[in-house]
């Protein structure tokens, strides 16, 4: 798929994990934010929308009151190459065989096979400390293209795929001990006391009936999951009303833009600056500058800019002109504003923890969420009630 934040005066914490800060010179102040667990790094994969969804439901369970838990993204990401060679074959080699999914994949993945804590399954081997698919994937692919060309599955296949995948990742225990306590799979999912029906994806684009569910168009969506398409007002409600009752959200969305900046902590959609934004010296160099010259003068990200007003028209022309794609999934777990008062999303990538100076966590600004949001995976309880009742969830 393709912060520790602080103020100009105060170091705050959130939760051990996202504490608030000043990006540049972008000066945030806490709204709200919800407990989450320690960031995580998906290093050489592109497994990115199960390390966002394992951490929604590591936060969900400590909305729960279960504790801190560490779920192991690499027993999810195992049995979904079973569950996408299989898609593929009968797709006669036109299925989805790269290591992207959406959310709607980790769940129904989880109530098949069920899932274990970390620690009795890190899918690292020969004492690896990253994560590294690219020579499993091409072998995989490799795999895949034999059963095709043939146009059946040998006695062999599945042994040769499960054996492949305990090289590069570990046999899976059948059984393991966990806090003095034995489980399986499923009897480790169950203890959790999660209940999967519970999650909903929801959208919002104008080419899905309003209030109906509808499959996105997405590669990544290969098991044709399903949304609930709500208004774009309607869908900043869910977001701010989840976080408002200590809700997180798993959130899948377009990254690829010139105002994403992981290294700088926040991710903009700004208008081109006009003349009233600069002042004394500056302003006299920018009247010179071309339309390109300007923004790339905001891609410094030294201070905010006004931001383009996202109409679900803007939102919908991104969609269809391929401008907006469905590069990544992230965790966001708060709420900040900056010094003009714009609204910001606290968000938990699983980039690592050194790749910026904010602790793994970026600030994506409201106008950004509204543009960039492909889908989002939220506990139906997290919904206004009005909007689950025209849902009839």
């Amino acid at each position: 798929m393709k912060n520790h934040l602080l103020t100009a005066t105060l170091f705050v914490c959130f939760i051990a994990l996202s504490p608030l800060t000043m990006v540049a010179q972008y000066h945030f102040s806490s709204v709200m934010e919800v407990k989450a667990t320690p960031v995580k790094n998906q290093a050489s994969t592109g497994t990115c929308w199960c390390f966002a969804t394992d951490s929604f439901f590591e936060s969900e369970l400590l909305r729960m009151n279960k504790g801190s838990y560490d779920l192991s993204e690499m027993f999810i990401v195992r049995n979904t190459y079973i569950e996408r060679l299989n898609d593929n074959f009968l797709r006669r080699g036109n299925g989805n065989l790269g290591p992207g999914s959406v959310s709607n994949v980790y769940v129904n993945t989880f109530k098949k096979y069920g899932i274990v804590p970390d620690e009795a399954y890190t899918g690292l081997v020969n004492d690896a400390k990253q994560h590294n698919h690219g020579e499993l994937q091409r072998y995989l692919e490799a795999i895949a293209k034999v059963s095709v060309d043939a146009k059946r599955r040998s006695p062999q296949y599945e042994k040769l795929i499960n054996s492949l995948l305990d090289i590069f990742l570990g046999p899976v225990p059948e059984t393991f001990t966990y806090q003095g306590k034995e489980y399986t799979p499923k009897t480790f999912a169950a203890s959790l006391g999660l209940n999967m029906d519970d999650y909903v994806e929801i959208t919002s684009f104008t080419h899905i009936p309003m209030y109906e569910k509808g499959i996105l168009e997405i590669p990544d969506n290969w098991q044709h999951g399903a949304c609930y398409n709500v208004s774009l007002d309607e869908l900043m409600a869910i977001m701010d009303n989840a976080l408002k009752k200590g809700y997180s959200i798993a959130w899948d969305g377009d990254v690829s833009e010139k105002g994403f900046s992981h290294a700088n902590g926040v991710a903009i959609n700004p208008k081109v600056p006009s003349i009233e934004s600069f002042e004394g010296t500056d302003r006299a160099r920018f009247e010179n500058l071309t339309t390109e010259q300007r923004l790339n003068e905001v891609y410094k990200f030294e201070k905010p800019f006004p931001e383009i007003d996202v109409t679900p028209e803007l939102r919908q022309a991104g969609y269809e002109s391929f401008v907006t794609t469905d590069d990544h999934l992230m965790h966001i777990t708060g709420m900040v504003k900056d010094q003009n008062g714009t609204k910001y999303y606290v968000t938990k990538n699983s980039w690592g923890t050194e790749r910026n100076k904010f602790g793994g966590y970026l600030n994506m600004s409201e106008s950004y969420v509204r543009a960039k949001t492909i889908a989002i995976m939220v506990h139906k309880d997290a919904i206004p009630s009005d909007i689950r009742k025209k849902l009839g969830i």
